[in-house]
């Protein structure tokens, strides 16, 4: 990113205050991406553990498959996921409440005893499943929003920084250079002034 500016005083003054706002809010985006970087790896693992969890469920329920043909499906039906949002390092993600189960009522006379406890498996299962799917939802949140602050503070600390830091050393040189030379013209001056005083003294 180029950084336009022009060698005077009111632009030195201005580039100044953009370096010092910069600056200023650095330490700040550190820890906001230091945050969010240690937050992705926890709910990464998070998401990890519940999609193991599920495999591993579904798995030690294979044994029963000859009975699972037997089960009706229609008996339980998710009616409702309550959602809420919450706030991770600054980013809004949503936060899973409750999973609410429509249960259908069954006649113990017609279905197996068992039933109960298929009802509760699969309750088991589908928070489960639920639970991964919005736990990666809020990885991809986090995921982007570290992405964008490491963005901005390598701007920041590689490119708006170390510029606005040359900018205002070229304008310094500049200054000092025309100071310099405007010092040196005046004592020009001032010595043939003096000179053609003597002069005219002498005459």
């Amino acid at each position: 990113m180029a950084i336009t500016f022009q060698y005077n005083k009111t632009s030195l003054q201005g580039l100044e205050k953009q370096l010092k706002i910069r600056e200023r809010a650095l330490p700040t985006i550190k820890s906001k991406e230091n945050a969010l970087r240690l937050e992705v790896k926890r709910t990464r693992d998070e998401m990890i553990a519940l999609e193991e969890k599920l495999e591993n469920d579904i798995r030690s329920y294979e044994s029963m498959a000859a009975l699972w043909s037997e089960f009706d499906p229609d008996l339980i039906a998710v009616k409702n996921v309550a959602l809420s949002s919450g706030k991770i390092a600054g980013v809004v993600v949503p936060v899973l409440d409750d999973i609410a189960f429509d249960v259908k009522s069954f006649s113990l006379f017609n279905k197996p005893s068992w039933f109960f406890d298929g009802i509760n498996v699969l309750k088991t299962l589908v928070s489960t499943g639920i639970e991964a799917e919005f736990t990666g939802l809020k990885l991809g949140m986090l995921e982007h929003a570290r992405r964008k602050t490491t963005q901005k503070l390598n701007l920041f600390e590689k490119v708006q920084i170390p510029g606005y830091k040359d900018a205002i050393l070229k304008i310094k040189r500049f200054m000092e250079d025309e100071e310099s030379l405007s010092k040196s013209s005046q004592k020009i001056m001032r010595a043939n002034q003096e000179k053609r005083k003597k002069k005219e003294e002498e005459s």
